[in-house]
């Protein structure tokens, strides 16, 4: 070896690579504070997650303006005697709560037992020319309350 850098590889291997030890209590502190930011972050992104997935449901008659290829949360009531079906695909109408406006929905699948006239439903739709393409087993049925006031003829 040349002179001088046998004094300095000697020095530097006898010097331990960390001199003193992590306290106890440092440690536990430390490790909280490492644990309580991992949690803090898995906690964002559930959050996060959780809002940016939801999206609002649309009546039929916010989706006059409804963009072709875009899916959207159709809710509303099944127009009466609309339910047409051939095979697995079934077309409908479905109308406003308030029965004013209808958008006909075209949907390949299988339907739910409580599906019929009138009945309030939730399903995914793609609009395809004047027609709502409903997505494969996303139709969902909302059962009638039990405890709402019924209407009095007057």
């Amino acid at each position: 070896m040349r002179e001088g850098f046998s004094d300095i590889v000697s020095e530097t291997a006898a010097q331990p690579r960390h001199n003193v030890a992590v306290a106890p209590a440092r440690k536990r502190k430390l490790r909280f504070v490492v644990a309580l930011s991992c949690a803090l972050l898995l906690a964002s992104a559930l959050v996060y997650t959780s809002f940016s997935a939801s999206s609002e449901a649309r009546s039929p008659s916010q989706l006059a303006t409804a963009k072709p290829g875009q899916v959207y949360e159709l809710t509303g009531k099944v127009q009466p005697g609309s339910i047409e079906s051939n095979g697995t695909t079934h077309t409908f109408r479905v109308r406003d709560r308030e029965g004013h406006v209808s958008v006909p929905v075209s949907y390949t699948g299988a339907l739910p037992d409580p599906f019929r006239d009138g009945r309030e439903i939730i399903v995914d739709v793609r609009k395809q020319g004047a027609m709502f393409v409903g997505e494969r087993d996303s139709l969902i049925t909302k059962c009638p309350s039990k405890f709402t006031a019924e209407k009095k003829n007057a």
